[in-house]
């Protein structure tokens, strides 16, 4: 299957702004920025929650802990995405037990990423809460999960997919919408 290039929904600053706001707004709703953590989800959503949390910070003027969650071993439908699935390392080097866990992901689509990483995060401990934070929402639920904060809400067909490019990882910044081409 090859994707062919469709239309550009987000450029560099697009996406600035859109965490600038989702920084806005968590601060505006969760008042007590002490205990707030951010953890993204791996990769891109690892990097979007150090943007995150790094403007929360310049908000605030006070230190946001931020990890990363690697959900790989929660997946459901671990057999079907390789023979040899690749782990990465989960980087949470604080408690998380009682604190406001902002979970970041770049895309919603059916929801089981995100029901993967609410496993791995409640294996780490007892959250006071939990709510979410995504780039682009772009629909097509399969479980009942929904974002706190959406950066860009983008329906979509399912021949459509959704492509979050970041410089950490790709070189630049762009949210792309492409089509499946058989």
């Amino acid at each position: 299957m090859t994707l062919k290039e469709k239309t550009k929904i987000l450029d560099k600053d697009d996406i600035d702004r859109a965490l600038q706001r989702i920084a806005h707004e968590i601060i505006e709703k969760v008042k007590a920025t002490g205990d707030i953590a951010v953890v993204g989800i791996k990769n891109r959503g690892a990097y979007l929650a150090e943007r995150l949390a790094s403007k929360i910070e310049k908000i605030t003027n006070s230190k946001v802990p931020v990890g990363a969650l690697d959900i790989t071993l929660y997946r459901d439908d671990l057999t079907e995405a390789s023979s040899q699935p690749v782990v990465h390392a989960t980087e949470i080097t604080f408690d998380i037990d009682g604190k406001k866990v902002m979970l970041v992901d770049d895309v919603l689509y059916t929801g089981r990423t995100i029901r993967c990483a609410l496993d791995a995060l409640i294996d780490l401990g007892r959250p006071g809460q939990i709510q979410l934070a995504v780039l682009i929402d772009r629909g097509h639920r399969e479980l009942p999960i929904r974002a706190d904060y959406v950066g860009k809400n983008v329906p979509t067909s399912l021949k459509e997919v959704v492509e979050v490019r970041l410089s950490e990882s790709d070189g630049k910044d762009e949210v792309v919408l492409c089509e499946k081409e058989d």
